[in-house]
């Protein structure tokens, strides 16, 4: 008996020593599905990947015994390819995780993907609030912001500063339909009202019709609920059409570091917008920029590349903890169990509707006097706390929560 006991305690051991772990197929195989190549591609893209290969570089993967992978793809922005591509990488490729999804009407169909596959998908570049609410699961997790974030924090700020009356100019898809219907309830809840809207299909090169539309209107406020290339293209579109001269403002529902990098501070100066994280604001961050820029020469990462970093970490965190990748429901249920704590992001937790939860940031865009090199754009206005920054649990209509 007591040859037994020793035998079962010296196999116990091994199976649960790290460098023995059983893993999927030996590994863990990470997917970044991202735009490649189009309006988004400086918000996420290549950029993304060198993110995910830096989390598995400071996790120390190797020396746990943890084989891990990292592939990307291209999905075109559209939801069918990107579909296509996360059944393939289940189904064929082995893929573990798929991360990012940008495209909010791709991350919504990735989502039911990968719950019907039991597989795990880590959201870090779409925006739809949608992915927590009623189109919430078991397999899915929302990193670093959403529509009811941003509409919350820069829709408040612009009402209660004299913003009262609003048209928006939306992309005519998931994400842009999410950010309008979130951010105009904000506008009438404080009080203000929305005079109208006009939905620009994704990728256009021309705004003037719907600018035209806008100035039309008399609102004080245009709210652009687009992204990436759209945005940056309108805001261009409206400064040379006179919009802000002329007594309206632009209110940037969601832009990102890398917008304000392509238009300028002359034209951006003075916009205030919502982020999650920004790369110059201490200096951890900095010394994280710096080694992401060895690949990404030029460019100044998002708070989406930062969230790549931050999530894949965590379900590395996960995945050690149980020796296993096999289950995403169990992944993901032992993420939302173990408080989220990393370089970029900082301590959080995961709720049980999916959302990570962290503090966000009001940042309003310098003057170019101000600014004293490239990618110096935001002074801090307001530090929104993590208890404040993102919807109410009981508001999203989860059926995790009220089911």
């Amino acid at each position: 008996m007591k040859t037994i006991f020793s035998v079962i305690t010296i196999a116990a051991a091994l199976a649960n020593n790290p460098a023995n772990a059983q893993y999927t197929d030996g590994f863990v195989k990470i997917g970044v599905l991202t735009d490649m190549s189009s309006i988004y591609s400086d918000i996420g893209g290549p950029g993304g990947v060198v993110a995910a290969k830096l989390a598995v570089e400071d996790f120390g993967a190797a020396a746990k015994g943890m084989k891990v992978e990292v592939v990307g793809a291209d999905m075109q922005n559209k939801p069918d390819v990107g579909a296509s591509i996360a059944n393939r990488w289940f189904d064929v490729e082995k893929v573990d995780v798929i991360v990012d999804g940008m495209n909010s009407g791709v991350s919504l169909a990735v989502s039911e993907i990968a719950h019907q596959k039991n597989k795990l998908f880590l959201v870090t570049g779409a925006a739809t609030s949608d992915l927590t609410g009623p189109k919430c699961n078991t397999n899915t997790i929302h990193w670093v912001y959403d529509t009811w974030a941003l509409a919350n924090s820069t829709g408040k700020a612009t009402v209660q500063t004299g913003g009262d009356t609003w048209f928006f100019v939306t992309a005519d898809y998931a994400f842009g339909y999410a950010l309008e219907r979130d951010a105009g309830a904000v506008v009438e809840a404080n009080g203000g009202k929305v005079l109208g809207k006009v939905r620009v299909p994704i990728n256009t090169s021309d705004f003037s019709s719907f600018l035209l539309q806008a100035q039309a209107s008399k609102a004080k406020v245009i709210g652009l609920a687009n992204a990436g290339g759209d945005a940056t293209n309108a805001i261009k579109q409206a400064a040379e059409f006179g919009v802000v001269k002329g007594g309206q403002n632009i209110a940037g529902l969601l832009l990102w570091v890398s917008d304000i990098a392509a238009l300028g501070l002359p034209i951006t100066q003075g916009v205030v917008l919502t982020e999650a994280w920004y790369w110059d604001m201490n200096d951890n961050n900095r010394l994280w920029t710096k080694r992401w820029q060895v690949e990404r020469p030029g460019k100044v990462p998002t708070s989406a590349h930062a969230g790549v970093y931050s999530a894949v970490t965590h379900y590395l965190k996960a995945v050690e903890a149980l020796q296993s990748d096999a289950d995403g429901r169990t992944v993901a249920a032992k993420m939302k169990e173990i408080p989220t704590d990393d370089r970029l992001y900082g301590k959080g937790i995961i709720r049980a509707d999916g959302r990570k939860i962290h503090d966000m940031y009001l940042f309003e865009v310098k003057s170019p006097a101000e600014s004293r090199y490239f990618g110096d754009f935001y002074k801090l206005r307001a530090t929104i706390p993590a208890a404040e920054a993102f919807r109410p649990l009981k508001d999203g209509g989860c059926p995790l929560v009220n089911g």
